[in-house]
C-alpha cells in the first residue's frame, strides 16, 4: 500500500529487498482510510505514478506487477 507518507526511494529500496529474498510477484495499491479511527491518507497517487512504479519494479526483475489505485467497480462488490 502506498499513500501513507512514504518516499519513492523507500519504495524502491523495499522492491529491492523483496527481490533479494526471491519475491517475483508484486502488488502495489493505494491506501484508503477505512474509518476515522485509522491512519489518515497522506496523499493519493496518480495512475501515472503507479505505472512508473510498475516499470521500476519490472526493471528490478519482478516477473509480474499489479500496480494501481483501487477500482471502484471492485469496491462496490464488497
Amino acid at each position: 500500500m502506498v499513500g501513507l507518507g512514504e518516499e519513492r526511494d523507500e519504495l524502491v529500496a523495499t522492491f529491492r529487498d523483496l527481490r533479494e529474498v526471491g519475491c517475483q510477484i508484486l502488488t502495489i495499491g493505494q491506501y484508503l482510510r477505512p474509518t476515522i479511527d485509522h491512519a489518515p491518507m497522506a496523499r493519493y497517487y496518480h495512475p501515472d505514478e503507479f505505472a512508473e512504479l510498475k516499470a521500476t519494479a519490472l526493471d528490478l526483475g519482478f516477473v509480474h506487477v499489479d500496480s494501481g489505485p483501487a477500482r471502484p467497480q471492485l469496491l462496490s462488490r464488497q
